[in-house]
């Protein structure tokens, strides 16, 4: 009789990975955390060098934080953190066994203790050298509710002494993400455009300039191609020259007025503003903002389930949505009639792709701290003379959070009356919340009338289908459920 105890299937197991090539292998530990891919160093001779070659390293210090990971982090965290990232650093970076030249190095670390006093001179090195060519740095803080004015002004000191003390960083500094940082008595334009001569991504996040202060922007030499600011407390964001910008994104802004103006943005071609519209925001025209853009070919507008922040406008929005091909509407309150939309695709005939997304979330916040903080919800109710006379060159029409709820119903047939060219319209579901799941809301089909559920089945959804189209001149147009 011939026993089994595992080792013929853990040895065909090792025989599958040693007939994969090295660059597969590679391939595989990229997609793992670093801690993870050092670890592989002792399972064989074969597999010891491996993680030293890899040509691209992520490394996270959250990724050295306790498991499950502490909620808050505190200071003692992040020191153990960075403690032990400091020593991943010096292993992948010093050692003899790294042969190969790091073509990009993603790092997110704290500034705590003294470790950056031993990362800088590190990192230095390695691009002075050239074992490092590209460089994309995250400089991570508390969350952002926990961070009083007093300590993003003293984390913008630790950024600025950072980048001071060892300014090789720079050099080859591709991406950077900034976390909590108070720009009051910082020169951030000097940094962020006259030293950081390759800077392509910015990205911060609960920054400021002090005092709800403008941020300006003038930077013809810059390489910067994509701005993403997430709850930044600018009274404004005056782009006036940055010529390589292509992709804007704002989520949430406090300022008053509208949030952006632009003057001089050659390349930008894509928009995406995003905010819950407050007592304190005033609509604005969306035809100023986008008046100094001339390249505009992808927006999106997110209203986060509040009104509308921006005026109606229709005539002359024909400039700015001269070369858009695809227009996104995503937070759209779902009691909210949808026929104030054609007013804008009316001056958009170039739109070939339409998304909509409906919103409706019970997770947001309770009714009173809702009512006190962002005030009624107004139905838009947008109307206009204008009907542009060229043909709409809408081909596809997608709805997230769809429901046959008559307002949704009446501006599909609307859009289908308009648009000769419309192919395709997909309806999917609401994705799914875990903020809404956490607080134990009923699923929708138990608590909102049939008339507000997504068609669930295929004679439901044939139903659907009929209404909409039937024996009308619009049966080419084919209706698609997703999920």
């Amino acid at each position: 009789m011939e026993f089994n105890n595992g080792q013929n299937h853990e040895a065909e197991d090792e025989d599958r990975l040693s007939a994969l090539t090295d660059d597969i292998l590679l391939s595989i530990l990229s997609r793992v955390a670093i801690t993870a891919a050092a670890r592989t160093s002792v399972l064989s001779t074969r597999w010891k060098f491996l993680p030293w070659l890899l040509h691209e390293l992520n490394i996270n210090v959250r990724d050295f934080l306790s498991a499950p990971c502490p909620n808050p982090i505190e200071t003692e965290h992040m020191d153990g953190a960075m403690a032990s990232l400091t020593k991943a650093i010096r292993s992948f970076l010093v050692t003899k066994r790294r042969e190969a030249t790091i073509l990009r190095l993603q790092l997110k670390l704290y500034l705590v203790s003294n470790c950056s006093d031993v990362i800088g001179p590190l990192l230095s090195k390695a691009i002075d050298t050239g074992t490092v060519n590209d460089f994309d740095l995250a400089i991570l803080s508390k969350e952002p509710d926990n961070c009083c004015e007093e300590e993003m002004l003293q984390q913008a000191c630790l950024v600025d002494g950072f980048f001071s003390s060892y300014p090789s960083l720079l050099h080859c500094l591709t991406k950077l993400s900034l976390y909590n940082v108070c720009f009051a008595k910082w020169d951030m334009h000097h940094l962020l455009f006259d030293c950081c001569k390759e800077l392509q991504y910015l990205f911060l996040s609960n920054c400021d300039a002090g005092g709800l202060s403008a941020w300006k922007i003038c930077a013809p030499g810059s390489k910067l191609g994509v701005l993403e600011l997430d709850f930044c407390c600018l009274g404004r964001l005056e782009v006036l020259c940055l010529p390589n910008l292509k992709r804007l994104i704002w989520r949430t802004w406090i300022c008053r007025n509208a949030p952006v103006t632009f003057d001089i943005v050659p390349s930008l071609k894509e928009l995406n503003l995003l905010c819950p519209a407050s007592l304190g925001h005033r609509e604005f025209m969306l035809s100023e903002v986008l008046s100094g853009t001339a390249a505009i070919n992808d927006l999106t507008l997110n209203f986060q389930g509040e009104k509308l922040w921006i005026q109606p406008e229709g005539k002359r929005l024909c400039a700015a949505f001269n070369k858009l091909k695809k227009l996104s509407l995503h937070g759209i309150f779902v009691e909210f009639d949808l026929l104030w939309m054609m007013v804008l695709l009316e001056a958009a005939p170039s739109v070939e792709i339409f998304d909509i997304e409906v919103w409706e979330h019970p997770c947001t916040m309770d009714p009173e701290a809702r009512q006190n903080t962002y005030g009624e919800r107004i139905n838009p109710s947008w109307k206009s003379e204008f009907k542009s006379c060229k043909e709409w060159l809408l081909n596809e029409v997608q709805i997230t959070g769809f429901s046959p709820m008559k307002q949704q119903m009446t501006f599909i047939r609307a859009v289908m009356e308009r648009a000769p060219k419309l192919k395709t319209i997909v309806l999917k579901d609401y994705q799914p919340c875990q903020d809404c799941e956490k607080i134990g809301t009923l699923p929708r089909s138990e608590r909102l009338p049939r008339e507000c559920i997504f068609p669930k089945g295929k004679e439901e959804q044939d139903i659907v289908a009929k209404q909409l189209i039937g024996d009308t001149v619009y049966s080419h147009v084919q209706i698609v459920f997703g999920g």
